[in-house]
């Protein structure tokens, strides 16, 4: 799975993820979802909705909102796939929340496929053992007295 071949920013990898989470959630998007969704000015919404209709990733209507096309569903789906590949890994070694989406939106458009496919076959393979194994309980032990002795040195 890979969105490297479309020289497409980040930014527009994130307005194709979000159009596509907005849909799935309500079914369709229009400016003011995405522009919610992404923390932006819908005019700056109107820029990119009209970037990428241009590149035929989208159907872009004015006062209608957008949709994918295929291919833009495609990459979308893949940047997605990403996104929640690495949320379940940074979630697993007790990334908080908060700090894992943030982390996984910068990480899901640098690394590479195989690199998330081998993170995505890791989490599966701890998930199908449980996903708390000794391994794992072990490692949050280990943070935890690294955090207090940490505390205890300041």
């Amino acid at each position: 799975m890979s969105t490297q071949n479309c020289n497409l920013s980040r930014k527009a990898e994130d307005y194709l993820e979000a159009i596509l989470n907005v849909s799935l959630e309500k079914g369709y998007a229009k400016t003011r979802d995405i522009a919610k969704e992404l923390n932006v000015s819908p005019p700056s919404v109107v820029e990119m909705f009209i970037k990428l209709d241009r590149l035929g990733l989208i159907e872009y209507r004015k006062y209608e909102g957008v949709i994918l096309k295929p291919k833009g569903r495609e990459i979308a789906s893949v940047i997605k796939y990403r996104h929640e590949t690495l949320m379940s890994f940074l979630k697993l070694i007790s990334v908080p929340d908060k700090i894992a989406d943030e982390d996984a939106c910068l990480m899901e458009h640098e690394l590479n496929p195989k690199t998330i496919e081998q993170i995505h076959l890791f989490v599966d393979f701890l998930n199908e053992r449980g996903s708390k194994t000794h391994t794992l309980q072990d490692f949050d032990e280990y943070c935890a007295v690294r955090r207090n002795a940490e505390t205890a040195d300041k």
